[in-house]
């Protein structure tokens, strides 16, 4: 592709960007189209779109960090999914995207001294993101999938909706038509054809700085082969993981990597008469009765993952495996009051990641799972299999008290996509990290505009949080620029 660098000693450029998903390729592409010399630097590989089936083990390997295989250790661990290649997460996520609302704006703005952060400029940028991304609701018919989690709460009378993504639908097709307008397809493109550059498979070890201002990137290359950039200014947008490990290998410490605030979640199985599973797809409905602390959706449902669903309890409910064509994966999520640390260790490439939960968030993943089980219930499922170890399969409401009765977090297979908080932005310099548009504290150029600016987790998927963010931090940097 044209833009796409080859590995050479030395690069120079106006501003480096690290990473290339959500953040990283807003940032490039605006910066970009307002005339900076922008290099961005990706860890993966490009994978286009239809080159890997969606969810699948073959993405796994290819898209995101370690296979898959990350963990934040605690009590429990929580199992978490990082993309890494262009586009970052939005090639691996399932493009499901809504607004934070105007609580959570002013929330964040109370907690961490945000300047400049109007309500009605935030949503004009929204509504940019939302025409270049296509956001848009399913033209034609849903899954199954999704459609018995909706009637499960209309059965119920909890309050639900769709959720749009950021797709295109061939006329008058379904749900399982529509294309993901990941970064790879949008920002990324924007931002080559404006003059950008970009190296992939180049991962950036550290920034080398003369005190508070940052002149060079040391990266390793493919086949380890060294490599260095030049640069005036530097953009990090490596994830809420990887943006403050690399900021402490670089000598930034304080707040870095600490706050770490996630969505943490539980699943279950749920078994129907018919089938409903969609191996390359998720619902797009989601239950809200008792948002923000807690939410209902679909998660991805290929043969594994429902093997894996049903693996927490496998003496009781292996056999149910055989019919994965009528059994989806769903799963409960929770506002978290609980939070983490991103910790760099000398010699280790991925940082140490730890998170703890509160009394209150394990109590409320219990109660999440065992609602979630009445939802499927309602919606005719036969049989449910919760996920955490020594679960009763749930076949009537009798057996709901036994759910809540018989968990434990510690029991459970606890996960997230959701990570974001570890660089939190404002002026109060007790509590964030970086200022109101992304300047880390104690530096002159380096900057972060990604998921771990978020004051805190949104309690919806973040990603039109870090996009629009992103486009304004990035606005105002080319201004300052000129």
């Amino acid at each position: 592709m044209n833009g796409l660098l080859e590995p050479a000693p030395h690069h120079d450029c106006d501003v480096l960007v690290v990473g290339s998903g959500a953040g990283g390729a807003t940032t490039a592409a605006l910066l970009a189209e307002a005339g900076c010399d922008v290099l961005v630097v990706e860890e993966g590989n490009w994978v286009a779109q239809g080159d890997v089936v969606p969810f699948s083990l073959d993405q796994m390997d290819r898209q995101y960090r370690a296979g898959g295989v990350t963990v934040a250790l605690g009590r429990p661990s929580i199992a978490y999914t990082e993309g890494c290649c262009a586009g970052g997460g939005t090639e691996i996520n399932s493009g499901l995207y809504r607004r934070p609302s105007e609580e959570t704006l002013a929330r964040w703005r109370q907690s961490t001294s945000i300047v400049d952060f109007d309500d009605d400029a935030f949503f004009a940028t929204c509504d940019e993101i939302e025409t270049a991304l296509s956001v848009q609701t399913v033209p034609g018919r849903y899954t199954a999938a999704s459609t018995k989690l909706r009637d499960g709460a209309e059965s119920l009378g909890w309050r639900h909706d769709e959720i749009p993504r950021w797709m295109t639908y061939p006329h008058g097709r379904d749900a399982t038509a529509g294309e993901r307008q990941s970064m790879t397809r949008t920002f990324l493109p924007r931002a080559l054809a404006a003059g950008a550059r970009m190296l992939v498979e180049h991962r950036v070890d550290r920034l080398v700085r003369d005190q508070r201002r940052a002149f060079r990137a040391e990266l390793t290359g493919p086949g380890s082969r060294p490599c260095t950039i030049d640069f005036e200014r530097v953009v990090v947008c490596a994830g809420a993981i990887q943006t403050p490990a690399l900021l402490q290998r670089s000598g930034f410490r304080g707040l870095v990597g600490k706050g770490l605030a996630v969505h943490p979640t539980v699943k279950l199985a749920a078994r129907f008469e018919e089938a409903v599973n969609v191996v390359d797809d998720v619902p797009v409905h989601q239950v809200k009765e008792f948002a923000p602390d807690l939410s209902f959706g679909g998660s991805a449902s290929q043969p594994g993952l429902v093997a894996l669903a049903l693996s927490d309890h496998w003496p009781a409910m292996r056999e149910a495996v055989t019919s994965w064509r009528e059994i989806a994966v769903y799963y409960a999520a929770i506002t978290s009051e609980g939070r983490g640390r991103v910790t760099a260790l000398p010699g280790l490439r991925d940082p140490l990641v730890t998170y703890r939960l509160t009394g209150r968030d394990r109590a409320l993943l219990g109660q999440g799972l065992a609602r979630l089980a009445l939802v499927m219930l309602a919606a005719g499922a036969t049989e449910v299999y919760p996920s955490f170890r020594g679960a009763p399969i749930v076949r009537s409401r009798r057996d709901l008290a036994d759910v809540t009765g018989s968990f434990t977090a510690m029991a459970a297979s606890v996960m997230t996509v959701h990570l974001c908080s570890t660089v939190p932005m404002g002026e109060d310099t007790a509590r964030a990290a970086a200022d109101s548009f992304g300047l880390v504290h104690g530096s002159e150029n380096v900057y972060v505009n990604d998921a771990a600016l978020l004051p805190d987790a949104p309690g919806v998927n973040p990603q039109a949080s870090v996009m629009a963010i992103a486009a304004r931090n990035a606005r105002r940097l080319a201004e300052a620029r000129r």
